[in-house]
């Protein structure tokens, strides 16, 4: 496997720390070529461009840019395709990808796509601004700072969110089954670049949390996992969740102990359906220690080729909820267009060690596990101070908040009742703020971070909870 091009560099580190998604850009050479297609341009295709363009530049209203016209008509082929992972970059978004590497660890720390027009997130980085703000995987951004993002390219999307340390994003965002887009503001900041995050839990059992498959990743799983070894574990949990994905050959090292010689990791399927698997050169015995893996909607690309091989080549368990679903590889192209400027095209798929293609689909959990309601709450609109006898949104999701702190309430249906204003008057004394029954905008934010801590709080991990049980379960019957 091979990188293509100085600019697939750019495009991963960017996309790690600047808000746009991390895709597969690792292919074999055998699959960057394939046949001459069908339907080349001819010299009456490429006339009728040239007329088109012609009508532009003398009949327009106003006076045209030339470039603007060219990188129109490239994106707009791009666009054809209706593939959010196939874009163009122009000469000058390249450039200031090349100026801006070194300051790329600065923003809110978000993985998107493009999903029909709309800036999707993918999953917020872990320990980031937009985890912090509770930012979740499939909310939609609508707007940076009042300026709506519809019809801008992803590159374009993303240098309005990005930004240096210390400034504030505005951002208006939609989540999956509410109506009523919210506003949260978020203050950039460096974004960690720690991958691998690991620790001994209870009962010998190890738990390596992957955030993203970056450059040294399989290098700090290969030392996280040794420690965890030596220090005695007899099972192991690998948390993918909220991980957007990366780097292919890092994926395979990872998995590679874990699997014997041989057998498949992963395939990749060009355009003629041609497929090439990647076998695993493991030169010891596999791992015998039994293995589970959580996964979430946040789970990508990368993310998915981890869960797939381990779930279909080492038999190990996949705990929590469907992933993503994506399921393509990209090639940048930045020789061919001479000017600087590139294309990152989508080129082939990649299947599971079974030849399944979970694109658009995920791959489901062998245990469904759903987390707390807290885990998926909206922040709150911060529209109006909440007061006895009102009923709106922000009440309901004050009403989810409350219980998972500790405070009891009768209802969840948005309705501002008497017991509603007990809970909140008894949060107010038990965090010395006015007590007064009333929420605020400051009352608010307090709760959306003691939400935050609470989400963090293993106690509250359905899922991990249930994995340690998989596997002490697995212990005890001696497997």
């Amino acid at each position: 496997m091979v990188f293509k091009g100085r600019t697939v560099l750019a495009f991963i580190v960017l996309a790690m720390f600047a808000s746009s998604i991390l895709t597969l850009t690792i292919v074999s050479p055998s699959f960057a070529t394939v046949e001459a297609p069908q339907g080349e341009v001819t010299r009456k295709d490429l006339d009728k461009v040239t007329k088109a363009y012609e009508i532009i530049r003398q009949r327009y209203l106003e006076q045209v840019d030339h470039d603007k016209i060219i990188d129109g008509a490239i994106q707009g082929m791009l666009a054809s395709l209706e593939d959010p992972f196939s874009t163009y970059m122009t000469t000058k978004e390249a450039k200031d990808f090349e100026e801006h590497i070194s300051s790329s660890f600065q923003g809110i720390g978000a993985e998107v796509s493009l999903d029909n027009g709309r800036v999707t997130i993918v999953s917020p980085i872990k320990g980031s601004p937009a985890e912090k703000s509770g930012l979740r995987a499939k909310d939609v951004i609508l707007s940076v700072d009042g300026e709506l993002l519809d019809g801008l390219t992803l590159n374009e999307a993303v240098a309005k969110i990005r930004g240096p340390k210390g400034t504030e994003a505005k951002l208006s965002v939609l989540r999956s089954g509410t109506s009523e887009p919210v506003e949260i503001v978020i203050v950039r900041d460096d974004i960690p670049i720690e991958t691998v995050y690991a620790e001994m839990l209870e009962d010998s059992i190890g738990k390596i949390e992957i955030t993203q498959f970056s450059f040294q990743t399989s290098k700090r799983f290969e030392e996280e996992l040794s420690k965890l070894e030596a220090q005695g574990m007899k099972g192991l949990i690998i948390d993918v969740r909220n991980d957007p994905g990366g780097l292919l050959d890092q994926v395979i090292h990872i998995v590679q102990p874990f699997i014997e010689k041989g057998k498949p990791i992963v395939q990749i399927e060009d355009r003629n359906g041609k497929r090439q698997p990647t076998l695993s050169k493991n030169p010891n015995p596999a791992k015998a220690y039994p293995v589970a893996v959580l996964i979430n909607q946040g789970s990508a690309s990368a993310s998915e080729i981890l869960a797939g091989a381990l779930k279909e080549s080492a038999g190990s368990q996949l705990i929590g909820e469907k992933t993503y679903g994506k399921g393509t590889v990209q090639v940048t192209f930045e020789k061919e267009m001479g000017d600087g400027s590139n294309i990152k095209l989508t080129t082939s798929k990649w299947l599971t060690p079974d030849g399944n293609w979970i694109n658009k689909t995920g791959i489901e959990p062998d245990m469904k596990v759903e987390q707390p309601e807290i885990f998926t709450v909206r922040p709150f609109s911060k529209q109006v101070t909440l007061t006895y006898d009102m009923a709106n949104e922000d009440v309901k999701v004050l009403q989810t908040m409350l219980p998972a702190l500790g405070y009891s309430v009768s209802r969840n249906d948005g309705y501002f009742d008497q017991q509603t204003v007990d809970a909140v008057k008894a949060f107010q004394t038990d965090n010395s703020l006015t007590v007064n029954g009333e929420v605020d905008e400051q009352m608010m934010g307090l709760l959306e971070s003691k939400v935050i801590e609470a989400i963090r709080d293993p106690n509250n991990d359905n899922q991990l909870k249930a994995a340690v049980q998989y596997l002490r379960e697995k212990l005890a019957n001696g497997n």
